[in-house]
């Protein structure tokens, strides 16, 4: 893992994005720290995750570049309670650790990880993540601009707002895309792949079963009773679709 040199000089047109790096190993945090601030970014660190968790709250970063091995509160909790918080449910984290496992891969997406990186890895792929899910963050729908209402359900992408049965429901960036698209072919079946192809893109760093994981999350946070979706329905060996509330 070295240092590289940009094809092109960072844009600084805009206020820096805020990335917090959770890491207990100092000389990663020195590395990730100086090449996230070549590119633009400002960086803080974090050794432990109680101390992650303080700084989310004071500093209120863009973009949370977290460790699954930390002492005291690992990765995984440290994520789990950030999704339990509606003002930082939709913050972006990105997971590192040396375990390389698809188990905990899937658990880290499971908790609320937005995508998952395993060391050893190029600087470069981490910056690359990094832009990747703040786009994400920055247009969560892409160009759309029509809400959606759908039983019940209502989808704002200008204000990146989702609201079942009038109650807000906090999505992260690409759980928001990935409903949003689905919403938006209501009745159509798509195939993990064609989601991946149509939600991820370019930005792609998942396997077709992380789909598995994002709908599974997203039915935790709207469907009623998720054994019996109510608007994402899953057809087995085919994909999933949007029912539109329909039985």
């Amino acid at each position: 893992m070295l240092a590289y040199t940009p094809e092109q000089p960072p844009r600084r047109h805009c206020m820096p994005k805020k990335i917090l790096v959770v890491e207990d190993d100092r000389h990663l945090v020195e590395l990730l720290k100086f090449n996230l601030e070549k590119e633009g970014f400002r960086t803080s660190y974090a050794t432990d995750g109680s101390v992650a968790l303080a700084q989310v709250r004071r500093d209120k970063p863009d973009l949370v570049i977290l460790d699954l091995m930390l002492p005291g509160l690992d990765g995984l909790e440290v994520c789990r309670q950030l999704r339990r918080s509606d003002e930082f449910a939709a913050l972006p984290v990105l997971m590192l650790t040396a375990r390389g496992e698809e188990a905990d891969r899937v658990a880290g997406l499971e908790i609320g990880a937005d995508d998952y990186v395993t060391k050893p890895f190029s600087v470069r792929e981490i910056v690359a993540r990094v832009r990747a899910l703040l786009r994400r963050r920055e247009a969560p729908s892409s160009s759309a601009t029509a809400v959606i209402e759908h039983q019940g359900l209502r989808m704002d992408p200008q204000q990146h707002s989702l609201t079942v049965d009038g109650k807000r429901v906090e999505l992260s960036a690409l759980e928001f895309r990935l409903l949003y698209f689905l919403a938006s072919n209501p009745g159509r079946v798509f195939s993990r792949d064609q989601l991946l192809d149509r939600v991820w893109g370019d930005d792609r760093s998942v396997t077709p079963r992380s789909v598995d994981v994002y709908v599974r999350r997203l039915r935790e946070k709207i469907e009623p009773l998720p054994a019996r979706p109510r608007y994402l329905q899953t057809l087995r060996g085919v994909g999933y679709r949007f029912t539109a509330g329909e039985e």
